[in-house]
């Protein structure tokens, strides 16, 4: 029977519904199946979340990931090249999409309604696919103050309205390379912003291949510096997933309950490595209810004490455009 998965609580709630969802996408998600049925394994042992296989995330770029029983709404599309092969991930069903976002955002930071949203994400606004836009545009649609927008290159305008907003809880959602722009705009114009005591910026990555050598640490500090505040948020999703972490500073993410990371061996992609060491990222996302719940990225991490860490990507991956510097 389906488990409500926003109402998840305990371990066993979490298990029962992870097994629940791996049995109804292996009858209902063709491509899943055939990868698991290509593994030969015995279902009859999968009996704890460590035993589910987990999809390669590269699946999306080639593959319809989507239940044999739905039509898909609409899809999304990571970022890049015309020239790339990019993952598409079919949407059967917004309303959980929906749902996830809002709860996972009330969780981490608050209820959207208390605030306004700035969106500065070129490259993502110009994308119709985006899963990145669409989140941000819903939570604008919750929020519904008439200073929400989005600011592509134009930041004269972004510090002029950000100047008006000293008394307001403002959201500055920020694509790394934007970020990092509009803070030297405000330098070399010897522009001092003034700002709200109630900004919240959450950085989302994506470097574009600008400054590599940076770390992650070393870029949170010059936006600790330049936007005058102790910490800087993240929110850690990609195209493939309906679900999103939350960084509340120092680059230590925390996920919602129907939402788990898993730090599988780089050498053997079906172990798992113990608490606090490096490997790369599994990621269960039970709002993906009718595509795959159960993604192996090629995102590099480590897991503490029900957090974790995003540190890289695994050598020879491609370059996605959400990309994370290594820390």
């Amino acid at each position: 029977m389906q488990q409500n998965i926003f109402n998840i609580q305990t371990e066993s709630d979490f298990q029962a519904a992870c097994l629940e969802t791996f049995r109804y996408q292996y009858d209902h998600v063709e491509v899943y199946r055939k990868f698991v049925d290509y593994l030969n394994i015995d279902l009859s042992l999968i009996k704890e979340v460590e035993d589910i296989p987990f999809l390669p995330i590269e699946m999306f770029k080639n593959h319809l990931v989507l239940n044999k029983n739905s039509k898909a709404e609409h899809y999304f599309q990571s970022s890049g090249t015309t020239q790339m092969n990019r993952s598409k991930h079919y949407i059967a069903d917004f309303s959980l999409y929906e749902e996830s976002i809002y709860k996972s955002f009330e969780e981490f930071i608050g209820k959207p309604e208390d605030y306004i949203f700035l969106g500065l994400l070129p490259n993502y606004s110009e994308n119709t696919h985006s899963s990145l836009i669409y989140m941000v545009d819903f939570l604008m649609k919750k929020s519904d103050k008439p200073e929400n927008g989005y600011f592509l290159y134009n930041h004269q305008e972004l510090f002029d309205l950000m100047q008006t907003l000293t008394d307001k809880k403002v959201i500055l959602f920020g694509v790394s390379f934007a970020l990092l722009d509009f803070l030297d705009f405000c330098d070399s114009n010897a522009q001092t912003l003034k700002l709200s005591n109630f900004l919240t910026v959450i950085e989302t990555g994506g470097m574009k291949g600008r400054k590599e050598e940076m770390t992650k640490d070393e870029l949170l500090k010059i936006f600790q510096q330049g936007f005058k505040t102790d910490k800087i948020y993240s929110e850690y999703s990609m195209t493939e997933l309906l679900s999103q972490a939350y960084s509340l500073g120092e680059n230590i993410y925390k996920s919602p309950n129907w939402m788990r990371i898993l730090i599988r061996n780089t050498e053997d992609p079906f172990s798992y490595v113990e608490e606090g060491r490096t490997g790369a990222i599994n990621i269960i996302d039970l709002a993906n209810r009718n595509s795959c719940a159960f993604i192996a990225t090629q995102d590099l991490g480590r897991r503490e004490n029900g957090t974790f860490q995003v540190l890289g990507r695994i050598d020879h991956s491609d370059i996605r455009g959400c990309s994370l510097l290594v820390s």
